[in-house]
């Protein structure tokens, strides 16, 4: 059963469409600010969809931890960059990770995160119902279904043992709802969608929304002046977007709460004069979590973006923006060995990463140079590590605008 949705009226249509025409040869494309993506994923995204069309279903209720103190449907996990001590309280350890730490409802979380997206990007480009199909199987039983289903919170996550309370750190570990909340703005298109996924996926990701906006683990990562603080507002303005895409009467007051929230708050606090991102460059893995932070508010002007109030080109006095911050990354991307400050402890080898940041700051600031680097980046990582810290994966499903 197809479910009309209420194209948000302030939505740009430049922002979002993208042609799923599929040209001769990709080589013959020249140099643009709007490079088209699904002639350029679509490869990509139909070998990886069909890799997942097999693979069922894995819910946090399949992945018992007898350490919880929550239920079997609380998510729960533990910080693994903390160890043991004989002493008593476990104590940070930097560098490799705890392998007794429980970090299973995260990885499942993170699997989701990569085969929803995919399989919706199939169906985006083929239309065919069997890859919405086994994405809704997996939402039904992370999001609907009442017996496998997840509690809508994160009080039991990134926890340092022997506490029984999470931390603010543990909303990171569902960024990547951020990109599934995408896919089902376009699955509800499918004809396997039906009332029942429209009724549990909005009240599963409305009330996540609001105890996102109204808990004092919500609120402490909200306030942080580094990516924790990014990865709160993409969340919240994510399931904000795709309540209003579902639900037609749905009220649009939160996102001009969340706009306010970037231009007043997240700007000034996060970016430098001279773009950027000082709490970045502090920690231990400075160049990979300035760009996780890059793509994040580069999705968050995205999806903030109106004609009549452009996110992106919003600039305080003295200069920090959105421009100012992917101008500063840009060489860095273009040129890893450029980089002026600490190399990252791990993986500094294996970055960029193709940059979801590169896109959309193209398209909006109309910088070929920006895509045609885009284009040329891995597109993929088997490290679980720099996947957490890779929000995007399926970018055809942000600059494509979905059918009224």
């Amino acid at each position: 059963m197809s479910i009309s949705r209420r194209i948000f009226c302030t939505q740009a249509a430049e922002f979002f469409t993208a042609g799923i025409i599929l040209p001769r040869t990709l080589g013959a494309q020249t140099s643009t600010a709007r490079p088209n993506v699904a002639a350029i994923d679509h490869g990509r995204v139909l070998t990886e969809a069909q890799n997942y069309l097999t693979i069922s279903p894995v819910p946090i209720t399949a992945l018992a931890c007898k350490r919880s103190p929550g239920t079997l449907h609380d998510f729960y996990s533990e910080a693994d960059d903390y160890w043991p001590n004989p002493a008593g309280a476990y104590v940070e350890r930097q560098g490799a990770a705890n392998p007794a730490a429980f970090t299973a409802h995260r990885d499942a979380l993170l699997d989701l995160s990569i085969w929803v997206p995919a399989l919706t990007a199939a169906f985006v480009l083929t239309k065919e119902e069997r890859y919405a199909e086994q994405a809704l199987r997996h939402l039904r039983a992370w999001f609907v279904t009442p017996d496998t289903s997840m509690t809508p919170d994160l009080l039991y996550a990134g926890i340092v043992l022997p506490a029984k309370v999470g931390r603010f750190e543990g909303i990171l570990e569902t960024v990547h709802l951020a990109e599934v909340a995408q896919a089902i703005i376009f699955l509800a298109d499918a004809e396997a969608f039906t009332k029942a996924d429209l009724d549990g996926l909005t009240k599963w990701f409305g009330a996540y929304f609001e105890w996102l906006t109204t808990s004092q683990l919500g609120g402490l990562a909200r306030d942080q002046k580094d990516h924790h603080g990014s990865s709160w507002l993409l969340q919240t303005i994510a399931f904000t977007r795709l309540h209003l895409e579902l639900l037609p009467n749905a009220d649009d007051a939160p996102l001009s709460e969340l706009r306010h929230h970037y231009k007043s708050v997240t700007i000034r606090a996060q970016i430098n004069a001279d773009g950027a991102f000082p709490h970045e460059l502090t920690t231990r893995n400075p160049y990979r979590l300035s760009l996780f932070n890059l793509d994040m508010l580069a999705a968050v002007c995205l999806l903030l973006y109106t004609p009549f109030d452009s996110v992106w080109d919003y600039d305080l006095q003295d200069g920090p923006g959105m421009r100012a911050a992917i101008a500063r990354h840009f060489p860095y991307i273009k040129n890893k060995a450029a980089w002026p400050y600490m190399a990252d402890a791990m993986y500094f080898d294996d970055l960029p990463l193709r940059r979801p940041s590169l896109l959309f700051c193209a398209r909006a600031y109309a910088r070929p140079e920006y895509a045609d680097l885009w284009k040329t980046l891995p597109a993929n990582t088997d490290i679980p590590a720099l996947q957490r810290a890779f929000p995007i994966r399926q970018p055809l499903l942000w600059v494509t605008r979905p059918k009224p």
